[in-house]
Parts: C-alpha cells; sequence; structure tokens
C-alpha cells in the first residue's frame, strides 16, 4: 500500500474492501505503532462484520494513547456506516482475493501436488470421453471387465462399523500451492485443513493463512 492509497482510504473509510484490509495488517505488522491504521483496520473489521472485531478493539486500544479519542471515533456516524455489499460481490470479491481460477505455478519439490492437481483433470477427461461412447457400450464394458477380473466379494459382519476414509497430508507435503489446488476442486474442508498446517508450520505468516480460511468459509457457506 502506498501513501495516496492510504490517504484515499482516510478520506473514504466506507469503501475499505477485503484486499484492503489485508493490505493494512501488513502496514500494521511493519508498524505497530501507526494509530491511523490500527483504526482503519479497525474500520475494515467492522465494514466487514469479522469477528476478529472485538478482540481488534482491545489491542487497538492498548495501543492508543488516548483511549476517549478512540471511543469517539467507534461511536461516531462514520464509524457505524458501512457500505452494504451484496452476498454476489463478497463472494466475488473473495474469489478474487484466493485468486481462484488463476494459473497454478507448481515448485520442483512440489509433485505431491502435482499429483493432487491431476485427480481432478483426470476426472476431467474420463466424464468428457464418456459423453462421446454410447452408454450401451459402456454398460458392457464394465461387464466384461468384471467378468475377466473375476472378483470375490467377502462376507460383511452387519456389524461392522463403517468408517468414512480420512485424508491425511503430511505436513512437510504441505505447500501453499497444494491449499490453491484444493480450492480449485472444491474440496473446502481440506483447503482450510491445508491452511492451519501451514500456519503451523510457518508462524509468522499465521495471520495471512487465518484470513485464507475466513475467505474459504465465506465461499463454502455461498457455494
Amino acid at each position: 500500500m502506498n501513501k495516496q492509497e492510504f490517504i484515499n482510504i482516510l478520506d473514504n473509510p466506507n469503501q475499505i474492501e477485503l484486499n484492503t484490509i489485508g493490505e493494512l495488517r501488513g502496514v500494521i505488522n511493519k508498524y505497530p505503532y501507526f494509530q491511523s491504521a490500527r483504526v482503519l483496520y479497525l474500520k475494515g473489521l467492522k465494514n466487514k462484520e469479522s469477528f476478529k472485531y472485538n478482540n481488534e478493539l482491545k489491542v487497538t486500544s492498548a495501543y492508543t494513547t488516548d483511549r476517549t479519542v478512540l471511543f469517539d471515533f467507534i461511536t461516531s456516524n462514520i464509524f457505524n456506516e458501512s457500505k452494504v455489499l451484496s452476498e454476489e460481490k463478497v463472494v466475488r470479491e473473495t474469489k478474487n482475493e484466493l485468486k481462484i481460477g488463476e494459473p497454478l505455478a507448481f515448485g520442483k519439490g512440489e509433485k505431491h501436488s502435482f499429483n493432487q492437481w491431476l485427480q481432478l483433470t483426470s476426472t476431467c477427461f474420463v466424464e468428457k470421453k464418456s459423453v462421446t461412447k454410447d452408454n450401451t457400450n459402456i454398460q458392457n464394458d464394465i461387464i466384461e471387465r468384471f467378468i475377466a477380473t473375476n472378483p470375490k466379494i467377502s462376507k460383511v459382519d452387519k456389524n461392522t462399523e463403517i468408517k468414512p476414509i480420512e485424508i491425511k497430508e503430511e505436513p512437510l507435503l504441505m505447500t501453499e500451492t497444494l491449499a490453491r489446488v484444493y480450492l480449485e476442486q472444491k474440496k473446502y474442508d481440506n483447503a482450510i485443513k491445508a491452511y492451519e498446517i501451514l500456519s503451523l508450520k510457518y508462524p509468522k505468516k499465521s495471520v495471512f493463512f487465518a484470513n485464507r480460511i475466513e475467505e474459504i468459509k465465506i465461499i463454502q457457506k455461498n457455494k
């Protein structure tokens, strides 16, 4: 965020968008005693009705030399007025923030992430192929393969508890690219888990990853 952008936000605090909140968070991390940036960040959370607002208000008050000024600000009309965003626009902005649909950049050590991505593309190819093939032929192929392999199905005890298969990701294999792969595949729970692992793996970026999780939940809620 440059100086002019910051001045524009000061003049129009109701115009704070999702991406601007993240930029303000970055300014605060760099300059923790920059009170103007803190109150604007607070205003952004208020606009967004974020669950982080209450805690951030306490933090802001701790960094404020005159809390009377802070109180006057948070009770002012300009602070309590908010730019009403349509749900559709919020989702669109969130998708832009998450870079959904943008090219994935795989690094040399991200073979695991690439293989996960191929699971989606392989499914797409199968579905595309099935459209052009006659349904009767498909059924015949399945029956022929079944006869050829002669599979034996063991009897299952009716009292046996069937547990869902859990996908466990090794923390060492977790990357931001893999988290984005899950987003592209619309595996939102996996993506949230990925960012939780990344938050533990890279504590300095925990705020960034927490924001990503919150944004995914917005997409998940409106899917």
